[in-house]
């Protein structure tokens, strides 16, 4: 094993290592640690893509983002506007009555209630109060405003994840694998749907940069192991000779002679001849699974399998991980990350109807998007479905420690995106309680980390017009009346978070997110 010219390992070599690592082999810390960084000049740097890569034997971070699909409106949730902050427009203007925004204590941020006894017009009753989960999580919550760049869905997804192609069209996923993701088996996994679960437009990343889709994550474990799981296979010895045998007669055939330095090719059999037996070594189809063993309906012991030790409890915190995607995305993102599987992880609900949840309905049509129909229940329906996911979530990463030495978490190293995608249009009937909205491209994000600046709004609302204003990205200060667009802000003040090194980028100074 080898160092290329740029100091770096290939992945080829790096799954290897893997490999080795699973079979207790003791040089691979010599092996995975030995990149040459007195290559690392800054015309290096920026050739290889301005991002220093993580030592392998230093610490990750992980970044989990939940497309808020269909519009989440960030003044039906932590910058909401009272009825009488409002003027004389307030009645037709997306404002609250003020018993249905609450004030939450030391903090900038608000919460609201909603109740009704109906989703629009369908007959399931909402019952939503924010307040619970921003009292939690306030000292870890970043509210930072925005204005985008599109109003269609799938261009305002993506934009939300590339800045709106700030730094060379990647996403912030691809950087984030980039940074921490070399030595890590899947480094992105993605779960989204629309512009959410697509790749960037820089093709000059390694491959394992790119999101790896996951449509099914109660069932895709299932397909990370070649043999098992299946009945009477042959034992494993038998199996390797015969995949030898298959993968000699692949190269020696005029199809492998003709197209044998052709990437595409070059990138499958690196993947079928290294990746998949580094996958097998790690039991990933075991560790990974949240399936209970529960013959005759789910007889895994049968096929040689078991559910993940951590099982009882993702089945305990998402019980209907099995029919509602989200719950299933989560659980299977706490697992990704604990087992060292991922560094970013992208889920979120779909515009399609899910099943489930105390009422028999966990998505509506369109997801947040069905507040074309009725706006108020929509949202509030919406909001509570993403935080209870996140909740859960940060309380599972919580508990969980990230190392035996540091006493960290996992969570003390995550960084949660809720990309809302972009904003709802303000205007109602007057003093309209139930009303349709169309798109709109002033919003806000909403982030959730030990490291960033918590219980802190950039930005702010005029409450007279119920728009989002912007901030100076360096020193966080805010901007009343500025409207103009600020995804590449955005885009830099989670990468400074997260630590993502983003020489010769040309990315704005975004300090103002990190905690200090």
């Amino acid at each position: 094993m080898s160092l290329r010219t740029d100091g770096r390992l290939s992945r080829r070599e790096l799954m290897k290592a893997l490999s080795m690592c699973a079979a207790g082999s003791p040089v691979l810390g010599s092996l995975l640690t030995g990149c040459r960084e007195s290559l690392d000049t800054p015309a290096s740097l920026e050739q290889r893509g301005g991002v220093r890569r993580a030592r392998l034997d230093g610490k990750p971070r992980f970044l989990i983002v939940v497309g808020a699909a269909g519009g989440a409106s960030i003044i039906d949730s932590f910058l909401a506007v009272r009825a009488s902050e409002a003027g004389a427009g307030a009645a037709r203007l997306n404002t609250f009555a003020d018993a249905q925004v609450q004030a939450v204590p030391d903090s900038p941020f608000r919460a609201v209630r909603v109740s009704s006894p109906r989703l629009g017009n369908i007959p399931v009753p909402v019952e939503a109060d924010q307040l619970p989960f921003v009292r939690k999580h306030k000292d870890s919550m970043l509210v930072a405003t925005t204005v985008g760049t599109s109003v269609n869905h799938v261009i305002a997804q993506k934009r939300s994840l590339t800045g709106n192609a700030a730094w060379r069209g990647r996403t912030l996923q691809e950087c984030v694998a980039w940074q921490y993701g070399a030595g890590f088996p899947i480094p992105n996994v993605n779960m989204g749907t629309g512009g959410y679960a697509e790749r960037g437009t820089d093709g000059s990343l390694p491959a394992h940069c790119y999101g790896e889709v996951v449509t099914n994550p109660s069932l895709w474990p299932l397909g990370l192991d070649g043999r098992k799981g299946l009945k009477d296979v042959p034992p494993e010895d038998v199996v390797n000779l015969a995949r030898q045998a298959r993968n000699a007669a692949d190269a020696r055939s005029v199809f492998g002679q003709t197209f044998e330095n052709a990437p595409t090719l070059r990138r499958w059999n690196d993947l079928r001849m290294v990746g998949q037996p580094a996958l097998e070594m790690q039991d990933l189809i075991n560790r990974l699974s949240v399936l209970p063993d529960e013959p005759p309906r789910l007889p895994l012991s049968e096929y040689g399998l078991s559910s993940s030790p951590d099982g009882a409890r993702l089945r305990a915190a998402f019980p209907d991980y099995f029919t509602d995607p989200v719950e299933g995305q989560a659980a299977l993102a706490f697992l990704l990350i604990k087992h060292r599987v991922s560094v970013t992880v992208t889920l979120g609900p779909s515009f399609n109807v899910a099943v489930g949840g105390a009422y028999g309905l966990a998505n509506p049509p369109l997801a947040f998007d069905f507040s074309h129909n009725d706006h108020r229940t929509g949202q509030a329906f919406m909001w509570a479905r993403i935080l209870g996911v996140v909740d859960r979530l940060i309380d599972l990463l919580k508990a969980e420690p990230f190392d035996a030495a540091s006493g960290e978490s996992l969570w003390d190293r995550t960084l949660i995106y809720v990309a809302t995608e972009f904003g709802r249009t303000r205007s109602r009937v007057a003093n309209a309680t139930e009303f349709g909205t169309g798109h709109d491209l002033n919003n806000g994000f909403v982030l959730l980390s030990p490291m960033l600046r918590g219980n802190t709004v950039l930005g702010g609302i005029d409450p007279l017009t119920t728009l989002a204003y912007g901030f100076d990205a360096r020193t966080g200060a805010p901007l009343p009346g500025k409207l103009e667009s600020n995804e590449a802000d955005i885009f830099s003040g989670i990468l400074t978070a997260m630590g993502v090194d983003t020489s010769g980028s040309g990315l704005p100074d975004a300090s103002a997110f990190l905690r200090t």
